[in-house]
């Protein structure tokens, strides 16, 4: 049988750390083994299945020592994540990075960590297979359009806007497109904002409000014609197996990977 996976998980006390820690448990491949948060009191976290222990602290370097995990998995803030990644990968520990909001000056630093240390980092905007099958679809329909709009909707305590999905979502349409969409100008706004922000010719729209999770349509428009392609995740779950995913790919890949398509053997030229 082979060796499981030692993981450790930031931002302990979060709704995300504590949905991975769940999955971790369910996963026989994947062990949690330690676990950090800034409001951490005692020294062990109680598994949320019941199964036992596992060592707790508000200090990464600590936790690193104690549990020598072979991931670290960070659900937590933008400017959380970079003291994070260099004590990771400074110790030869890979890294699933699910925060958004992130610039692309961090994402080129973790990068170039990962090349100096010799280590895996999986940073992805969305870790629900069902979203990167969307931007993925969103990418391939981009070319035979002109006109594009995207709604991205989350719950009201989320940080940034628009969410990381969107922009990638917007970017890598304009990629496969080839230049800017066609912006669809107002005569008259009504109220200043109203046509959303813009990248490119997108107007993006971001709604943020109880009861939601995450969710996101792609709307793109042609003479007579629209198509719509919608992503719904109902629950914090529906990032799972992604996060599984990421977690058993990164030990086998030294590198920087940005996104899941080549997890799921996505062509992005298509």
């Amino acid at each position: 049988m082979a060796e499981t996976i030692r993981v450790a998980v930031t931002g302990a006390s979060g709704k995300m750390a504590r949905e991975v820690l769940i999955a971790l448990c369910r996963e026989p491949e994947l062990e949690p083994v330690g676990a950090v948060s800034r409001k951490a009191v005692e020294e062990c976290l109680p598994l949320p299945d019941g199964s036992g222990l596992i060592p707790l602290s508000s200090d990464l370097m600590s936790i690193i020592g104690r549990a020598r995990p072979q991931v670290v998995v960070d659900f937590t803030q933008a400017e959380a994540v970079m003291p994070t990644a260099h004590i990771a990968a400074q110790n030869r520990v890979n890294l699933v990075i699910g925060t958004t909001g992130l610039s692309a000056e961090n994402l080129a630093e973790i990068e170039a960590l990962c090349s100096r240390h010799g280590v895996g980092a999986v940073v992805a905007p969305n870790f629900a297979l069902g979203a990167v099958l969307m931007i993925d679809l969103a990418r391939r329909a981009a070319r035979f359009f002109d006109y594009a709009e995207i709604i991205e909707m989350h719950h009201e305590a989320k940080a940034d806007a628009p969410s990381g999905t969107a922009l990638t979502t917007a970017r890598e349409m304009v990629k496969k497109k080839g230049g800017p969409f066609s912006w669809a100008p107002t005569t008259k706004e009504n109220l200043a904002g109203s046509r959303g922000a813009q990248l490119e010719g997108i107007a993006i729209h971001s709604v943020r409000v109880p009861g939601l999770v995450a969710h996101q349509m792609v709307i793109l428009g042609g003479l007579g014609q629209t198509l719509t392609i919608r992503h719904d995740s109902t629950s914090r779950e529906s990032f799972m197996p992604g996060v599984v995913m990421a977690i058993k790919g990164v030990v086998k890949r030294p590198a920087f990977v940005y996104g899941l398509d080549d997890l799921l053997g996505l062509d992005r030229g298509a």
